[in-house]
């Protein structure tokens, strides 16, 4: 039990991250993009996909919404 708990907190922690990485960058380069849709910001319910959260839970592989961008 203590390692889905874990697992799920480093789910949270890493998928957040990376994504507020992906949207903050494109937002220091110019793209309004990422903050008109609301995704610079370390809120997890911005960056999570429920689905993709659950198949991390399960099998290891999972994934977080992708951050949209205009070049």
């Amino acid at each position: 039990m203590d390692f889905y708990v874990s697992l799920g907190i480093t789910l949270v922690i890493a998928i957040t991250v990376h994504e507020f990485s992906h949207a903050f960058v494109a937002d220091q380069l110019g793209d309004d993009l990422p903050r008109r849709q609301g995704r610079v910001t370390l809120n997890p319910l911005a960056h999570l996909d429920p689905m993709g959260s659950l198949l991390f839970i399960v099998s290891g592989f999972g994934w977080g919404r992708p951050v949209l961008t205009n070049p």
